[in-house]
């Protein structure tokens, strides 16, 4: 009898400075003009939520919010290119989500770029709609990139009232 291996159980922890390393490895990997060791310093010494995504104890992915008043936004989520097209990503956003809803906010933003086509999929899928454009806003090989603004709206489950315009 052949041993069947299952799933390995992916799991969540807040992200620290100590896993930097690890964070740049996968971020430069990841994107063509990845976040500096510094900004994930800035983000984390300010108490911005953020999550590490782990798989046997490894970094498989991370995710960064701000939070302000009622609205969250996805600074950043990324997952490993070595461990993409497994659901580690929407495991990732649905938890950052989740996290933000527990801190009391009622919408989420992010941006994305039109050309990552498997992340506008993604959030499309989650429930994120297109609100608006930012132009030019990320950096691109031949100069810069539009992002496509996206929005969710968290609504409670059971809605006594139907929410202000």
């Amino acid at each position: 009898m052949s041993a069947v291996s299952s799933p390995r159980p992916l799991s969540l922890r807040a992200l620290r400075e100590s896993d930097l390393n690890a964070v740049m490895a996968i971020e430069v990997r990841g994107y063509p003009y990845p976040w500096t060791r510094g900004i994930f310093q800035d983000c984390l010494r300010a108490g911005y939520p953020a999550l590490a995504l782990e798989e046997d104890g490894l970094l498989m992915g991370y995710g960064v919010l701000s939070i302000a008043a009622d609205e969250a936004h996805v600074l950043n989520v990324c997952v490993d290119p070595l461990c993409q097209s497994r659901g580690h990503g929407r495991f990732l956003l649905r938890a950052l989500v989740k996290l933000a809803r527990d801190h009391g906010a009622q919408r989420v933003f992010l941006e994305v770029r039109p050309s990552n086509t498997p992340a506008l999929a993604l959030y499309h899928s989650e429930g994120f709609n297109e609100i608006g454009r930012r132009p030019r806003y990320y950096p691109a090989r031949d100069g810069r990139e539009d992002a496509l603004v996206m929005a969710m709206e968290l609504v409670d489950d059971d809605i006594q009232a139907m929410p202000p315009l």
